[in-house]
């Protein structure tokens, strides 16, 4: 800990907050504050497309500390303050309202924004949702016969498509693949949330959105790439996203799509990164890349705050791909991948129950493992994922893909 008396956190998600705690739970007395240019102290994010846009829970619940929890672990916490540049030479951050903040370190974890499509930046009517002011403004778009489209079958289109028709609005979910989520979850999982989302009256149109469409300023519908147009009152654009490294240019630190980091989650001398924004080396597979789910943004927040203060004891880390998704009635559950797979073996239960697990191969190794509605098994199945075991069970029900 020598040297480091002071520790700038830029990003207040789940990823800074939990770097901020976590140096704290390591011994860590110095100077530590996190900046977040949302209004809002740290919150959870995927209940913004569940629990917050379907009105179920208000904001105060989505809260991952109370406020006199950052004051007694004495954590400076800045919402509503963005960082602008990154000055490495000068050992300092300096923010939007004007101030600059003496770093030792700095953890970058501004996470990403969501893309955007030609034509919606001027028209009312077309949504992201990414923060929690973001959801609030859908949740009060939609309502009963509200038509609403939205662009990407991901995780987070189709839990806010899900979410939309249980407000009452006609939902058309357009997506690139055959059936949504189908890279995520395998073809067996995949094929249940397709028919979930048939009986609740979700209309699916397999193709790509290319613009937004709109009359006198408002949306109107969308383009799509074989030329149809789907009529729409609500657009909810749901196609990816984009890292917020905009503020590190010039500072010498590596990026691309996000920031560079290696296997300790270090970008450059005294400046690390955890979260969305990480670009880090996959020991599993040799690949660099990010990861956009929330376990791994807390798994590395907690390695590189522990890195941070370790020195020469400093230790890699790679967490497990790890995420979950509710559509309506279905908990569903991934360790590892199913895509690039070539077999999968039924463990437990059966799709046709709507209850099972299922593990993912390459040739007799497994690479992947899925659970729905059975939470607590898919967790017996995750050593065999961590260290990419031979399958000696039952044999194959299915090709993966």
């Amino acid at each position: 800990m020598t040297g480091l008396d002071a520790i700038v956190v830029v990003g207040a998600g789940a990823a800074g907050a939990t770097t901020a705690e976590t140096l704290r739970r390591q011994g860590y007395e110095g100077r530590l504050t996190v900046v977040g240019a949302e209004p809002h102290p740290p919150y959870d994010r995927p209940p913004l497309s569940k629990q917050i846009l379907s009105g179920r829970w208000e904001p105060d619940r989505i809260r991952l500390r109370g406020p006199e929890a950052y004051d007694r672990a004495g954590i400076d916490l800045r919402p509503g303050t963005a960082a602008t540049r990154l000055d490495r030479a000068g050992r300092a951050v300096e923010l939007a309202d004007g101030s600059r903040l003496h770093a030792d370190a700095v953890v970058v974890a501004t996470g990403v924004r969501p893309r955007t499509l030609p034509g919606a930046d001027a028209l009312t009517g077309v949504h992201v949702l990414r923060t929690l002011d973001d959801a609030l403004a859908l949740r009060e778009a939609l309502g009963q016969g509200r038509r609403l489209v939205v662009a990407g079958a991901g995780l987070l289109g189709t839990e806010a498509a899900v979410a939309a028709r249980g407000l009452g609005a006609e939902v058309t979910l357009v997506g690139t693949e055959p059936v949504p989520l189908l890279d995520l979850l395998g073809p067996q999982a995949a094929g249940l949330v397709a028919a979930v989302h048939r009986d609740l009256g979700l209309r699916f149109r397999r193709g790509r959105v290319t613009e937004v469409l709109g009359t006198a300023g408002a949306a109107t519908g969308v383009l799509l790439a074989d030329g149809t147009r789907l009529p729409a009152d609500v657009v909810l654009v749901a196609a990816g996203s984009l890292t917020n490294t905009e503020w590190l240019a010039g500072s010498g630190i590596p990026t691309g799509d996000g920031v560079l980091c290696d296997g300790l989650g270090a970008a450059g001398p005294g400046v690390w990164a955890a979260g969305d924004i990480a670009s880090r080396p996959d020991a599993r597979t040799g690949r660099r890349r990010r990861w956009e789910h929330r376990t791994q943004a807390t798994e590395q927040a907690v390695a590189v705050a522990r890195n941070l203060l370790a020195g020469s004891g400093a230790r890699p880390a790679s967490p497990l791909p790890y995420f979950w998704t509710d559509q309506h009635d279905l908990k569903i559950q991934v360790f590892g991948e199913t895509a690039g797979t070539d077999r999968c073996h039924i463990v437990e239960g059966s799709p046709a129950e709507r209850k099972f697990t299922a593990v993912y191969c390459v040739g007799d190794h497994v690479r992947g493992a899925v659970a729905v509605n059975l939470p607590r098994s898919v967790q017996q199945l995750r050593p065999l994922v961590e260290s990419r075991a031979r399958w000696t069970g039952l044999p194959a029900t299915a090709p993966a893909g």
